[in-house]
């Protein structure tokens, strides 16, 4: 029976009440099906982490999850630590680390839940939302400089390669061709940020022709 290691990084604020619930989820999914078995080792990383060390995770953190099958994560953020630190100290240093350059987001209305949608049935909406993970707005270019002073200048810049377009457009596609409807919608600002977002276009005009058949 294959056991699945698991790394529990509940972080904070709803992390700490999801990450308990999801652990007891997954053993309770493995005891009924009894083909499987989970086995969690929890990292205390995050705000409270950050506050005694000075750091969100340890320095050797990504070889300590290296050896684990999923990370079953929470949340990052503390109202009392600046976001850009609590999200690039854990969460982005994890998917950058391990080069997690795919964030899949099913979305769904369950049964027995009460959507804010209006009029919208279980039936109705059924998607799976695929975005970039690691470049883009993810790519920490930028800086400030004179600071503190009237000319203070801050930039950040969205960095976009042909490598890493091609291979979420290709995942996207074949994770389409897995589901029922077979339907593929690229979304991008590609009026007004007429470079990366216009090679986005391109490059996935270019990928559809590999799935029309």
């Amino acid at each position: 029976m294959k056991t699945y290691a698991i790394a529990a990084i509940p972080g904070d604020g709803i992390g700490k009440e999801v990450v308990p619930a999801g652990r007891q989820v997954l053993q309770a999914l493995a005891a009924a099906d009894g083909g499987f078995a989970v086995e969690f080792e929890s990292f205390d990383w995050g705000g409270d982490w950050y506050r005694e060390h000075g750091e969100m995770m340890p320095a050797d953190g990504l070889e300590a999850l290296k050896g684990k099958d999923a990370i079953l994560f929470g949340s990052a953020g503390d109202p009392h630590i600046p976001d850009h630190i609590t999200l690039w100290g854990l969460r982005l240093k994890i998917c950058q680390g391990f080069d997690q350059y795919a964030n899949v987001r099913p979305t769904r209305i369950l049964p027995g839940i009460d959507g804010p949608l209006k009029r919208c049935r279980t039936e109705d909406l059924n998607w799976v939302i695929v975005r970039e993970n690691s470049e883009g707005e993810y790519s920490g270019v930028g800086g400030r400089v004179h600071q503190g002073h009237p000319i203070e200048a801050a930039t950040d810049v969205s960095i976009m390669t042909r490598v890493g377009v091609e291979r979420i457009i290709r995942f996207a596609f074949e994770l389409a061709r897995s589901r029922p409807r077979k339907l593929l919608t690229v979304v991008t600002k590609s009026n007004a940020q007429r470079h990366a977002m216009v090679m986005w276009d391109q490059i996935a005009a270019e990928v559809a022709a590999d799935f029309r058949t």
